[in-house]
């Protein structure tokens, strides 16, 4: 049986993502801050969003909108999707965990095992349907009523009767029945498990029927050689059967496993738009774009720095569709960085096929998020910060591919302006050759005015308002001139409480 919450076609993988490995733009568009809102103090659903915004890059747009679909589902009814995890996780509480020991060398010990687990979750699967049929009229996606039928079809009242049987069988309770035949120095050779006779399961029928004539050994108790012979020859029978009631444990496990997951996704989805609403953030479903070059965002906020503040944020309107290289200027502290954030998260939601926060949003699919953020000066560099930087990005473009999405946040600003412009220039102009967007914040003029001729660029400036206060918005407005001579003063003369005035 497959779940298919996820995916139309297949199961979701959380393991692809290691919980001590991090996303490596994670840091720089402040993931962490989103994770532990969806988490809600649940470290598995943590783990597990990661690793849905790990595998994002490799989504469809069908694929997208399937999750939007089962996603809108989990909203309309959070307390019975939190039912079905219940249910769900209900095998691996630690209560229970004993019964699910299937790693054990003994054949015996490896049955008893499976058969205690598959009656365990065989009472877990049945609830589980009788939850999801008793409620699925509430339910409207894809997702859901193919997982609804797959229950209904795999787990019906009769396949339950009888697989009770045959593990009440398995469970061996009146013993074993094993044939073998006698080899040389009196050794059982050709043992084979034989099903239970209609004697062995009816201590009637043998009262009243004849039984052709057996023999009986019985151990002494302190007869440890005898015991040791008997669950030698007892293993001998059940090693035939303990890889199949291991496989099938396995399997049902397996099912209940990745249920767990994808509903954890959801729900992890339902606790962040839980503590969205909580401050008044409203959230809408984005439309991904087959075309290339497509971004169009209407009040795209924060969702991160929402979160943090706990109260809504101001948001840009942006039409950047055709323009592959968005240049964003202005003052310091004027929204620059936030906006260069919403669009990474935004992007990134997207793609797991989650909602985002803005009035609305719609953006071209892409291969890969990478980021190139400015870091503060660390001592213990061999390098300076103008060569770490270029490390950073040599190591980018060894692992980018194609229609990736690059966020540049005051790159290449370490050395003298002329030069940072120079290098800025030639990357970004390389990128844009290989079919990368890219979104760059930055203050150097020479490297903005390079572009003001391309019809591929979009320039942003950080607005002020009539008596010169930031207004934490963004406009559509070529870059401002500056003199290098200023520049220059500044960077020696300058004191940070006058370049916190003047900003």
């Amino acid at each position: 049986m497959k779940t298919f919450l996820m995916h139309p076609d297949r199961d979701f993988d959380p393991r692809s993502l290691s919980p001590r490995e991090s996303l490596p733009y994670a840091q720089d568009i402040e993931l962490e801050v989103l994770l532990n809102a969806a988490a809600g103090g649940d470290r598995y659903f943590h783990d597990t969003m990661a690793a849905a915004c790990g595998q994002a890059w490799d989504n469809d747009i069908e694929t997208i909108r399937y999750r939007q679909e089962v996603l809108k589902d989990c909203l309309a009814v959070p307390a019975l999707v939190r039912k079905f995890y219940d249910i769900a996780i209900e095998p691996f509480g630690r209560e229970r965990s004993w019964s699910f020991s299937l790693y054990d060398r003994d054949a015996g010990q490896k049955v008893a095992s499976g058969v205690r687990t598959l009656q365990s979750c065989l009472d877990v699967l049945e609830r589980l349907r009788k939850t999801c049929a008793a409620n699925a009229d509430r339910f409207a996606s894809r997702g859901f009523r193919q997982f609804f039928a797959t229950l209904e079809k795999n787990l019906d009242d009769d396949w339950l009767g009888a697989a009770r049987t045959d593990l009440t069988n398995l469970s061996f309770r009146v013993g074993l029945l094993l044939s073998a035949q006698v080899g040389s120095g009196g050794k059982a050779v050709g043992t084979a498990l034989r099903k239970p006779q209609r004697s062995d399961l009816s201590w009637m029928h043998r009262m009243i029927s004849p039984a052709a004539r057996s023999y009986t050994l019985q151990l002494h108790p302190r007869d440890d050689a005898g015991a040791q012979a008997f669950a030698e020859l007892q293993n001998r029978g059940l090693v035939l059967i303990s890889d199949a009631i291991y496989q099938s444990a396995e399997h049902v496990l397996g099912f209940l496993r990745t249920l767990r997951s994808e509903l954890a996704f959801y729900l992890g989805c339902v606790n962040l738009k839980e503590q969205l609403d909580r401050i008044g953030e409203a959230v809408t479903f984005p439309e991904p774009q087959a075309e290339p070059n497509r971004f169009r965002c209407r009040n795209l906020r924060d969702t991160c720095l929402a979160l943090t503040m706990e109260q809504r944020v101001i948001g840009n309107d942006v039409d950047a569709d055709g323009k592959p290289l968005v240049i964003i200027t202005g003052a310091n502290r004027g929204g620059k960085s936030t906006f260069l954030r919403s669009v990474g998260l935004a992007q990134l939601m997207q793609q797991c096929g989650m909602f985002v926060t803005a009035d609305a949003f719609g953006a071209s699919l892409r291969s890969g998020l990478h980021t190139h953020y400015k870091r503060e000066e660390d001592r213990s560099m061999r390098s300076g910060k103008f060569d770490e930087e270029l490390v950073r990005m040599s190591g980018i473009a060894d692992v980018m591919r194609r229609r990736a999405l690059v966020l540049f946040n005051e790159s290449f600003a370490a050395t003298h302006e002329r030069e940072g412009s120079e290098i800025a220039r030639q990357i970004v102009r390389a990128l844009l050759e290989n079919d990368v967007t890219v979104f760059f914040v930055s203050h150097m003029y020479a490297f903005a005015r390079s572009f003001l001729d391309d019809e591929r660029a979009l320039f942003l400036r950080a607005e002020r308002d009539e008596s010169g206060a930031r207004s934490f918005r963004l406009i559509e407005a070529p870059p401002l001139p500056k003199s290098f001579g200023t520049d220059l003063f500044r960077r020696i003369f300058e004191t940070p409480e006058a370049a916190d005035a003047r900003s």
